[in-house]
């Protein structure tokens, strides 16, 4: 399937299935399919998705990932701790008959220590990868060209507030080029906090981030929060 229009994008990410039990601890929203295909097209425009090396840092089930490969992506690989949410990632990729996606079900925390100093960068091993995508343990050192991430907000009490400084390292120490959701009030925080990792804010994204209305607890049909969406570039 070949995508050359935003709103195709769109309405191939709306049949991607969403969480069929979310988990609280994991803040488990899905993003909406118009938040999605917008971020993506903006960052297919400033060439980061086409024939790039993507990874989806918390992928849920894997709308950016799948996404991505649609966008002609060289590769993508989806990273979640919920096996459930994997399951139904592998499931509609192999249905989308998108072979150049990877799905894994792993603690973000432990990718913290993986050895990315090495000779694997997406760039010049294009073949290497070809030859090895089903071999986790290659894929676990790869480094790749973009990241999005798309971590807890701490918007319930329930959830884990900060959890999204992990991932903001993770990605960060991954790729050149990082896509990172944030409330936005958290924005000058979240700036400083790349900043010391050694990243620059180059483009700055925000939307109304739809929460519906998706635990018991829950007593509004939905609410929407402001979000920002960051484009990190690492300094070389």
């Amino acid at each position: 399937m070949r995508i050359t229009k935003k709103r195709h994008l769109e309405i191939a990410i709306e049949n991607i299935p969403r969480f069929e039990s979310p988990k609280i601890d994991l803040e488990q929203y899905p993003t909406s399919a118009s938040i999605a295909a917008d971020l993506l097209w903006n960052a297919k425009n400033l060439g980061d998705i086409s024939n790039r090396s993507l990874i989806d840092l918390g992928c849920g089930t894997g709308v950016f990932a799948i996404s991505s490969a649609l966008l002609n992506a060289r590769c993508a690989m989806g990273v979640d701790i919920d096996s459930s949410a994997i399951k139904i990632a592998k499931k509609t990729a192999n249905n989308m008959k998108i072979s150049n996606v990877k799905f894994i079900t792993e603690d973000i925390n432990n990718l913290e220590n993986f050895d990315l100093e090495n000779d694997s960068n997406l760039n010049n091993n294009s073949n290497n990868l070809n030859n090895n995508f089903n071999n986790y343990d290659y894929l676990k050192n790869l480094k790749f060209e973009t990241a999005i991430t798309n971590p807890p907000f701490g918007a319930q009490s329930r959830g884990k507030r900060g959890a999204d400084r992990i991932f903001m390292k993770i990605a960060l120490n991954l790729a050149k080029v990082v896509y990172s959701f944030h409330i936005a009030e958290t924005k000058d925080f979240v700036t400083n906090f790349y900043e010391n990792l050694g990243g620059n804010i180059t483009h700055e994204f925000f939307y109304k981030f739809p929460l519906l209305n998706t635990y018991e607890f829950h007593t509004q049909e939905s609410r929407d929060i402001e979000v920002i969406v960051l484009r990190v570039c690492k300094y070389i």
